[in-house]
């Protein structure tokens, strides 16, 4: 995905499948702890408001929307870890095996040591201020800050 583009303006986007089919809105983006990059975005789909995760990389933006190049079945039985939160290092596993991703290499070797952007911060949103009791500082485990609409 372009990443040049501010997460925020990712929210409210149409989100449409590999065919084309409409799968709901973008309500949230996660940004990566460690170099401050969109990696995931939370859809809502549905009636009932579900979120589902979906992976920014493979996806591309076209004129106002998201299209996120999985089956829409896929895509809709994808966790649902809900949003406004951060996501854990496990959450994140379970995304990239759902997905059939390929891991990140672990933190610390070559090629995932990236300096940290200085403007990263103001790209994660009141939200991703600071991470849960009990979870991990920024930068550790590889999880996620949402950058979203605020609510």
């Amino acid at each position: 995905m372009q990443t040049d583009i501010d997460p925020r303006s990712l929210i409210g986007r149409k989100a449409f499948d590999r065919d084309g089919a409409k799968i709901g809105t973008v309500d949230e983006v996660y940004l990566d702890d460690a170099t401050g990059e969109p990696e995931w975005a939370a859809v809502r789909t549905g009636l009932f408001g579900r979120d589902a995760f979906v992976p920014l990389e493979p996806s591309r933006i076209e004129g106002d929307s998201l299209h996120i190049p999985y089956e829409r079945a896929l895509i809709k039985e994808a966790p649902d870890f809900g949003v406004g939160r951060h996501l854990s290092p496990e959450q994140e596993l379970q995304l990239y095996h759902h997905y059939g991703l390929e891991l990140p290499p672990p933190e610390g070797s070559e090629a995932s040591e990236a300096p940290e952007a200085p403007g990263a911060p103001a790209a994660r949103g009141p939200s991703a201020s600071a991470p849960p009791a009990g979870s991990e500082g920024p930068g550790e485990g590889g999880e996620g800050s949402a950058a979203g609409s605020g609510g």
